[in-house]
């Protein structure tokens, strides 16, 4: 145990340290502190002494210098040896035993619209971090707090403990601590090594490229998994701490259920990526990252339910079902009639959770929204390296894409291809979705048949039909990708479909426009891909 003395406050981040100050005050600690946040804690009745006074050395170059002391580093660096001791004394350094720093916000500044460099630049801290890492390394004898959630944590010690606190807290809050500086350097590193090279020389905002030369990335690990997309893998959970853009299996609330598997996260998110694309109440059913039924119905989640199901039934068993509504009462009570793996969505009645709570091995989970946040980059692991993306999350609607044949779409041919194609931009490539309206009840649309992952596109058109439960007569289809060959065209017309809805660009596009004609279907182009590997 090491008994809290003199500690060191010098905060950014406000939050919680007038109580700080309280609580330490109550076990006689001394209090230096620099700025801004010594005048918080005098305005708030604590007793502090300045920095400048304590080193008897003044703030010089506009603040830049405060910190940087052997009075300082040498109170934090000193260990509880007789050599250590003796010279600090020599030197009339003292012990400081708690340091509680957290950094300029470079994050946040270099977020803002129109920074410059100028400003950016002052906003890298370099005495904070020092202290924390000088702390931190000494963790034998002093406690370093980076995070004002932590601040409990230490008091609720020393008062437990007559003013000490144990070795076991010091070394988790330096490894918190440690994590912290390559989060802010790494911040630091990401935002300069995006500039152009001449950023110097130009005056105003900054433009900073997508994609730093160096790319550093933190993600703090959210839990340890039984194993991963097979048993004999071990496979871990890491949550990015910034707020995400959109629905998040990473900051859902788990309600009930066993503990979450790899592959069950990989198709949570899936899930919940595609419910959100429709504003209307929408349901998806999905098997190994690849929808198996998806609908939409202005009669809500339960009617959208049983449209899903419909489209196949039998892969729907052990799956996924993700809502971008609160499950209702009587969806509910659906939802436990079948085995499935987990339920994911806004919210679940009181009704709605009795229901599930019969079946205790069903996980269910509960995403806030909507979140806006920063949309978070994909990244992908290759051998030997990582691949980075911008999201996929712009979509070209069936009603500003091109008429590219003698017959435009109907009404309703429209937004059943509008349906179709936000549904096959979550189907693994080559995608293949047909589509319909559903007219009974609420007004609604549902997939028919989905043909994923296949080598060859009219392979996939082949076993969407094939896979097709209902009726593929009179319905739509969405391509991810332009169809290379007119073959793709004369299965679909085959299969009774009126309209379809593809991004174009092949060299063989007056073809394929030519076998439209010919079988009377309107197509549009959006002129826009949407692989998904």
């Amino acid at each position: 145990m090491v008994r809290i003395r003199r500690a060191l406050v010098s905060v950014s981040d406000k939050r919680g340290v007038e109580e700080l100050a309280k609580g330490l005050a109550r076990h006689g600690v001394q209090i230096l502190s620099t700025g801004g946040t010594a005048r918080a804690l005098r305005e708030a009745g604590a007793q502090v002494t300045e920095v400048a006074d304590y080193t008897g050395a003044p703030e010089i170059l506009d603040g830049r210098v405060k910190t940087l002391h052997p009075k300082i580093h040498g109170g934090l660096l000193g260990r509880p040896t007789a050599e250590h001791r003796a010279e600090m004394k020599t030197h009339g350094i003292e012990p400081i035993d708690l340091v509680v720093v957290n950094l300029y916000p470079f994050r946040e500044t270099v977020a803002r619209k129109g920074v410059t460099l100028a400003e950016a630049i002052e906003n890298i801290d370099i005495g904070g971090p020092s202290m924390v890492r000088s702390a931190s390394k000494n963790h034998e004898r002093v406690a370093v707090l980076v995070d004002p959630e932590d601040y409990q944590h230490l008091l609720t010690e020393m008062d437990g403990n007559d003013g000490q606190v144990s070795a076991l807290l010091r070394f988790n809050l330096a490894r918190k601590a440690f994590a912290y500086t390559a989060a802010y350097d790494g911040a630091i590193a990401n935002f300069l090594t995006a500039l152009p090279p001449d950023s110097m020389s130009r005056p105003g905002p900054l433009e900073p490229a997508t994609f730093p030369e160096t790319l550093t990335l933190q993600f703090k690990e959210g839990r340890t998994l039984r194993y991963g997309e097979n048993p004999h893998q071990q496979a871990a959970f890491y949550l990015d701490e910034a707020t995400p853009e959109g629905p998040s299996v990473a900051r859902a609330e788990v309600l009930q259920g066993k503990e979450l598997s790899y592959n069950n996260i990989v198709d949570l998110d899936a899930a919940a990526m595609l419910v959100s694309e429709f504003s209307r109440p929408a349901v998806a059913i999905i098997k190994h990252t690849n929808p198996c039924g998806v609908a939409e119905s202005d009669d809500g989640c339960a009617a959208a339910y049983r449209l899903a199901r419909e489209c196949d039934p039998v892969s729907a068993y052990g799956g996924i079902v993700a809502c971008n509504r609160v499950v209702d009462d009587e969806l509910g009570r659906e939802l436990a009639e079948t085995f499935l793996e987990c339920v994911i969505a806004p919210g679940f009645t009181d009704g709605a959770r009795e229901s599930l709570a019969k079946k205790k091995a069903l996980r269910l989970l509960a995403y806030q929204t909507p979140q806006h946040g920063r949309p978070s980059l994909i990244l992908r692991a290759v051998n030997g390296g990582l691949l980075v993306q911008t999201p996929d999350d712009k979509i070209v609607s069936a009603a500003e894409a091109q008429v590219v044949t003698k017959r435009a779409p109907t009404a309703e041919e429209l937004r059943g291809l509008d349906f179709a194609w936000r549904v096959c931009k979550h189907v693994k490539s080559n995608a293949i979705v047909f589509a319909s309206l559903v007219q009974r009840g609420g007004a609604g649309a549902r997939a028919v048949g989905i043909g994923a992952g296949q080598m060859s596109r009219v392979d996939s058109v082949k076993i969407a039909r094939m896979k097709a439960q209902l009726p593929t007569l009179g319905g739509v289809l969405a391509s991810d990708a332009f169809f290379p060959f007119r073959d793709g065209l004369d299965a679909a017309a085959e299969a009774g479909i009126t309209a379809v809805i593809q991004p174009g660009g092949s060299v063989r596009d007056e073809e394929v426009i030519a076998a439209a004609n010919q079988f009377d279907l309107a197509m549009v182009f959006t002129k826009m891909r949407h692989f998904r590997h």
